[in-house]
Formats: structure tokens, sequence, C-alpha cells
């Protein structure tokens, strides 16, 4: 399996999907990354992703997570499905928000990692889920993962 995004541009996600772009919700920037999948394994049923920044522990204490999304049923996730789309549900942000908040490093460039998970099944969550529940309720489900990361310029 191999994860690609039109969104990277030369090792880094585009400005539009972070702090410099011009989509926002509740002052935080909301234009969610696209992403394709390829070569899913066999018996794959559906995706869930988490879009993490790790850097981000230096500054604040914890990675911090700007985007969960779980029983995703298609390979190629749009620009903005994260507020356009009710296909799949999503998790709760570091933003407190059951949506994608986009990328804002606060003091250097950060790597941000969107990783991929194939399935097996869909997974009993409700909107709103935590990372910890995303975890957990993958487990044993897990047919194949990729982590596609780049930097996004502060």
């Amino acid at each position: 399996m191999r994860v690609t995004s039109i969104g990277i541009q030369d090792g880094h996600w585009e400005k539009k999907f972070g702090k410099y772009g011009r989509e926002f919700a509740d002052n935080v920037p909301a234009l969610s990354v696209p992403f394709a999948v390829h070569n899913p394994p066999e018996g794959t049923r559906s995706y869930a992703l988490a879009l993490i920044d790790e850097d981000a522990v230096e500054v604040v204490g914890h990675p911090w997570i700007h985007w969960l999304a779980a029983n995703i049923d298609y390979a190629n996730i749009g620009e903005n499905e994260s507020r356009e789309s009710n296909a799949f549900i999503q998790g709760r942000n570091s933003w407190g928000q059951d949506f994608y908040g986009g990328m804002t490093p606060p003091d250097r460039p950060h790597r941000y990692d969107l990783h991929i998970y194939a399935l097996d099944d869909n997974l009993p969550l409700k909107e709103g889920f935590t990372h910890q529940e995303l975890k957990k309720a993958m487990d044993g489900h897990i047919l194949d993962s990729y982590t596609l990361s780049a930097m996004y310029r502060n």
C-alpha cells in the first residue's frame, strides 16, 4: 500500500492547508489535505487516518492531533472533504474540534505525519472519538498502514 497527496510540493504541505491558508473555522485553518491510497491490501473494507505533529511535543508537551477520521470507504479523499463530506466519521483534534484543524507550527517548520490505515471492517466509533479510542478500535483490524510525511513552513 502506498499513499500520495497532490497537496505536497517539494516535501512541503502547501501553505493553504495551514495558518497561511484562507479557509478558517473557529479561527483554525480548516482546508483539509487531499490524499490517495494506492494498491490497498485485499480485504480492505475501510480506511482510518490520523494527521499528527510530533514536533509539537517540544512546544506543548504532547503530539498535536490535527485530524482523525474513520470508516472511509473510498481511496481518494479530495481537498476539504473534512468539512464537505458526511461519508465518514471524524474524531476530536487537539483544537477541540471534530474536523480537520490545519497546520500552525508556532516556532519553526514542523513535520506532519499523515497515518493511513487499511482496515478489514468499519470501526464502532462515534463522531468525536479520541486518538486513543481510534487506536483501541483498530486493534486486530489493521491490514496495512502507510505514513506520508511532509514539512509545513512557519
